[in-house]
């Protein structure tokens, strides 16, 4: 309710939108690498490459939850253009000013495969449940959700991307120069010569990351192993978990909620 009611979007903001386990705190390192890539050099070869915040800072302390009313984020990271913030609240609940045109403010949404969320959610929060604050949040039905960004990014797509998991996984370059369009952070001519574009996808890879210090022996606000948010990355692993009539259950609930609405799985 605090962030519903007091947050004041600012023109420059870019707000990462995802229901909880779509690999937001992938989409949270891309961002940050495109919008800081002039302050920090993705290029291994490069002499500051080892100050990179990614290498020593979770993604979820640089692009912050703007829900959690504790939450201090260390402001010296933000891009004096571009203030990166994320939010798992459904789009009709975001504060006036992120979604009414008198700001500028850009909302950029990630999803992926219903059968994969539900089962990458499910292990998560079996791990949280010795936090029960943290495993009782609840965000809506999963398609409400997904449709209430998706509706937007149709009526007003200069205002909200949607992205899929799965196409950011498979087309990462073409992907992350639509992600930098966007953002208002295109890539150059130049920098798709050096390959600047492949160092950032190479830095945030789901493998480098997991490898990171941070993220293998790190705690995000103090109470959850930062390791929880590094499992798979893989696409089809519910595969390991749906029996038949599972996935017929859900591809069948999936096509009633999404019928008509042009969104696919």
């Amino acid at each position: 309710m605090d962030f519903q009611q007091n947050f004041k979007a600012l023109d420059s903001d870019l707000l990462i939108a995802s229901v909880p386990k779509c690999r937001t705190i992938w989409l949270k390192a891309l961002a940050f690498a495109i919008v800081n890539r002039v302050r920090y050099p993705c290029t291994s070869s490069s002499k500051s490459y080892h100050h990179h915040p990614l290498l020593t800072v979770s993604p979820h302390d640089l692009v912050p939850f703007v829900e959690f009313k504790h939450l201090n984020p260390d402001h010296s990271f933000f891009d004096p253009q571009h203030r990166l913030i994320a939010t798992h609240v459904p789009y009709p609940s975001l504060p006036e000013s992120c979604k009414t045109g008198t700001t500028n403010c850009k909302i950029i949404y990630v999803c992926r495969n219903p059968r994969d969320n539900f089962i990458s959610m499910w292990l998560f929060m079996n791990k949280l449940r010795a936090s029960p604050a943290l495993a009782s949040d609840k965000f809506g039905p999963f398609w409400d959700h997904v449709l209430g960004y998706w509706k937007e990014s149709r009526e007003k797509p200069h205002k909200v991307l949607f992205l899929r998991y799965e196409d950011l996984k498979k087309e990462p370059i073409t992907q992350l120069k639509r992600l930098a369009d966007f953002m208002g952070s295109s890539f150059t001519l130049e920098e798709e010569r050096q390959r600047v574009i492949e160092d950032i996808s190479r830095l945030c890879s789901f493998e480098h990351m997991k490898n990171l210090d941070v993220n293998k022996n790190g705690i995000w606000r103090k109470r959850i192993d930062n390791k929880v948010y590094f499992r798979k990355g893989e696409i089809g692993h519910w595969k390991n978990y749906l029996t038949p009539h599972m996935v017929e259950r859900l591809d069948c609930l999936m096509e009633e909620k999404l019928q008509g609405s042009g969104l696919v799985f």
